[in-house]
């Protein structure tokens, strides 16, 4: 098993930038690829970022060029930089775990794997 903590959710205005963190746990060397998906009111959770092992990324394209994803894998830790941020960003963010051999490919076509407990981005004037 392995256990997913998030943190760094706030309320900011439109514009502005938040750092959201990871800390992962547990069975850690089963842990492949990573990503931060998000789920706003009466939508689907989607995915917004995904990075490998190796330190590949892809971004959903309403996020491309304003957010960043990164890990370290010796500090067991994920974050999510976005700047530029929209009131359509608004949402609960996921931090998501997979385990090896799973693809951000098979990613992006849909949930699975491990979730942290969600933090709450607000992006409000």
């Amino acid at each position: 098993q392995v256990q997913l903590a998030e943190s760094g959710g706030a309320l900011v205005q439109p514009g502005g930038s938040l750092r959201l963190s990871c800390a992962a746990s547990g069975d850690i060397f089963s842990i492949g690829a990573m990503g931060w998906y998000r789920q706003a009111p009466g939508k689907q959770r989607e995915l917004v970022a995904g990075i490998t092992s190796g330190g590949t990324a892809d971004y959903a394209d309403s996020v491309a060029g304003r957010f960043s994803i990164s890990r370290d894998n010796r500090k067991n830790s994920l974050w999510l930089q976005m700047d530029s941020l929209k009131p359509e960003d608004t949402a609960v963010y996921y931090c998501n775990a997979r385990r090896r051999g799973i693809t951000l490919a098979t990613m992006f076509r849909g949930v699975g794997g491990y979730w942290g407990q969600g933090t709450q981005v607000t992006v409000s004037s």
